[in-house]
């Protein structure tokens, strides 16, 4: 058996490549997350509440674009909230869902990791390609993510109505 055309395929090396570039990021980063007292998880939730609509996301939305299930969304938004970095609300037009909406103590604690958090994304990510590699590398990104996560940019929360 010629073992090279089974394990040398080029594409399990790409594929390998990405993953062991994607866990050694999360481990270069983790630290400065730590310090400002976030999980990976904390931190991408608090990312994708402040970047939605009035700082809110349903609990399943939240769940849907962070690749939790909904039980492990709760759990990190019941640490979040434990912390007052985030409440939950729900919405007299919409008893049915309950929303993790960002608090300003929140936006203060990401806001003030941010700092040192880009730095470090620059020194082991982003610095190390050119202007052009990086927008490509983001526009090849984009098209994986799209296709393996299409619903990721979704942000269905409905704006707040008037008097909420």
């Amino acid at each position: 058996m010629d073992r090279s055309d089974v394990f040398d395929d080029p594409r399990l090396t790409a594929a390998g490549l990405l993953f062991e570039a994607r866990d050694g990021l999360i481990a270069k980063l983790a630290p400065t997350l730590e310090k400002a007292g976030l999980s990976s998880l904390d931190f991408e939730a608090l990312m994708r509440l402040s970047r939605s609509p009035g700082g809110r996301l349903r609990m399943t939305d939240l769940a849907a674009q962070s690749f939790l299930s909904t039980s492990g969304a709760t759990r990190v938004v019941d640490r979040l909230q434990r912390g007052g970095l985030v409440n939950r609300e729900s919405r007299a037009d919409d008893r049915r869902s309950t929303y993790a909406v960002l608090t300003a103590e929140g936006a203060d604690r990401l806001r003030g990791a941010l700092a040192e958090h880009l730095d470090e994304i620059e020194r082991w990510f982003t610095g190390l390609f050119t202007p052009e590699q990086l927008g490509d590398l983001v526009t090849n990104l984009r098209t994986l993510r799209d296709v393996v996560h299409p619903n990721a940019e979704m942000n269905t929360a409905p704006p707040p109505t008037a008097g909420e």
